[in-house]
């Protein structure tokens, strides 16, 4: 197992869009589009995420197989997890979760915690950290290791069992987290607070960077002695899609995190611009998986035809 390989832990699954054109499915999930995200940004990569041994699960390795993607997989009795969206009069997605993604499991066995062991960064994004056994499985996978804990606590209010515990589990691996990325969703759906209480609140609790996105008001990342803020790009083309513009910036902010290392606050004034620059690029394409600027659009290798 390379050194160099990064890896990302969380969900991979079929997000089922519904809308006034029909219903359409692509392959997704927060920890499965960081993943490709960071192989498409040429960041060599490995997913530890729940698979089912079924046609869906198939098309998903197949993806990962064609972006050059390892995948550990964690065997799931109940079939690929699904997410059903729905736009929203703002365009943003509106979901509904299958039994699968709700009982959403984690094992780490010797292949996943070697990968663990070797990565530069480890990146968790949407796991279950309401459930206190898998909260724990994941300290004890993480902890002791030299990779650097990125995380995403990617709240579902579809998926989320228990807002307290979920908390509890989320800020017992904050301290030791090199970057926490939150959204303004995260801080009302968990804290019932704002973005920047949230923020502060992460800073407070340990975390040694802390990347906070706005949607339409862009990002910022905030650190001891440091803060970066920018506004969305304005890149040609209409939005079309915003479901993976968060996952597309923290791919972003991850690969200059393997590339440079520890960046100063000009590191992270051109990170956080390269990351605005790809979300509007991916806000371009149908779908969540990440897209470069001047990428042909036409690309619908992640689209299962329905």
């Amino acid at each position: 197992m390379s050194g160099d390989r990064v890896v990302v832990i969380g969900d991979a699954l079929i997000d089922e869009l519904r809308d006034p054109h029909g219903v359409r499915e692509f392959i997704g999930g927060a920890a499965l589009n960081v993943a490709v995200g960071l192989s498409v940004l040429g960041v060599p990569t490995t997913l530890i995420a729940m698979v089912g041994d079924d046609e869906p699960g198939n098309r998903i390795r197949e993806l990962l197989d064609a972006y050059r993607v390892e995948l550990l997989a964690t065997p799931s009795p109940l079939g690929t997890a699904r997410a059903i969206s729905e736009r929203g009069p703002s365009g943003e997605p509106v979901y509904a979760f299958s039994d699968a993604a709700r009982q959403r499991r984690i094992r780490y066995g010797e292949a996943e915690r070697a990968a663990i062991g070797a990565a530069p960064v480890t990146v968790v994004s949407c796991v279950a950290f309401d459930d206190e056994t898998q909260t724990n499985e994941l300290t004890d996978a993480v902890g002791g290791t030299p990779t650097r804990l990125v995380i995403d606590p990617n709240p579902r209010a579809g998926m989320m069992h228990d807002r307290e515990r979920f908390i509890a589990g989320f800020e017992a691996l904050v301290p030791s987290a090199a970057l926490v990325k939150i959204g303004d969703d995260d801080a009302r759906l968990l804290y019932r607070a704002s973005l920047a209480e949230m923020r502060d609140r992460m800073l407070q609790l340990g975390a040694a960077a802390v990347l906070s996105t706005a949607g339409a008001e862009g990002a910022r990342v905030d650190g001891a002695g440091f803060s970066a803020a920018r506004g969305i790009s304005n890149l040609p083309g209409r939005i079309m899609d915003t479901m993976g513009a968060g996952d597309a910036t923290l791919a972003t902010i991850v690969r200059a995190l393997v590339s440079d290392g520890e960046l100063d606050g000009a590191g992270w004034e051109r990170a956080l611009g390269e990351a605005m620059d790809v979300a509007a690029a991916t806000c371009r394409a149908e779908g969540a998986l990440l897209r470069v600027p001047h990428q042909n659009e036409g690309d619908e290798a992640h689209r299962i035809d329905t």
